[in-house]
């Protein structure tokens, strides 16, 4: 008897686990296929079968054949076989797909009613609106995309709607971590290095070893603040030049 009061008694002393801040608010909003992401450079729209065609040429070929490497899918030397899977990324609810549109403008207009050639693709994948946690991934740009102001921008655009209109609290970035471009790509937008999930996936035959980014709310709007910056059109020199690089802006 003189036992179990013990316990007792260190049962009821004991010091309460600690727990983390209590979330508030409702479940983040799914993203939709319907909404169009306007910038300066691009436009985003939900993918569609129609945008196989334009998109096919700047993305197929030997010479493309690199820009797969690291995707779970491709390379594509059939436009047929291109089109079926483009189609089936567009019925997918989860990743939910976009096609990144070129604005076919210089830096210093916008009209956002405007938009033309298909220069590449990303999607929002690993939705949960009740953890309010979100990735970017399948990014696909092609070399009419890459390294250029619209780039970045297509990012900007991704992250803001994530942040802004949806309500989730992180933003995940995960790429294969031979994958030198990407996890430049992930630092220099404002991402945070988690760690490596090491033998994590099998893609094409091969080993992936995970490497994992993200960034949350509370960090994004100074995040936000240097990507403008950076995409501000004074930014640039009259040769299309960056005058200071992004990660300037954040220092």
């Amino acid at each position: 008897m003189q036992n179990m009061q013990r316990l007792f008694n260190t049962v009821e002393s004991r010091a309460p686990n600690p727990l983390g801040p209590a979330v508030g608010g409702n479940p983040a909003r799914r993203p939709s296929r319907d909404i169009r992401l306007a910038g300066r450079y691009v436009t985003l729209v939900g993918l569609s079968a129609q945008h196989a065609n334009a998109l096919y040429p700047h993305i197929s070929g030997p010479g493309n054949a690199h820009l797969w490497d690291y995707m779970s899918d491709g390379p594509y030397d059939d436009i047929n076989v291109f089109r079926a899977s483009v189609e089936a990324k567009a019925a997918t609810k989860d990743p939910v797909f976009y096609a990144i549109l070129s604005n076919n403008q210089d830096a210093s207009t916008v009209d956002n009613n405007q938009s033309g050639e298909v220069v590449g693709m990303a999607s929002y994948l690993r939705i949960e609106p009740n953890h309010r946690c979100i990735e970017v991934g399948n990014i696909m740009y092609s070399p009419l995309l890459q390294r250029t102001p619209a780039a970045t921008e297509a990012m900007y655009l991704m992250a803001r709607h994530v942040f802004e209109d949806l309500g989730y609290r992180r933003y995940e970035w995960k790429c294969n971590s031979l994958n030198a471009p990407s996890r430049r790509a992930a630092l220099r937008l404002g991402f945070t290095f988690e760690g490596l999930f090491r033998k994590h996936m099998i893609v094409k035959g091969n080993n992936r070893d995970t490497a994992w980014y993200s960034m949350v709310d509370d960090e994004w709007p100074s995040v936000k603040q240097a990507l403008e910056a950076w995409l501000d059109p004074f930014n640039f020199d009259s040769e299309g030049e960056q005058i200071k690089r992004l990660e300037e802006f954040r220092q």
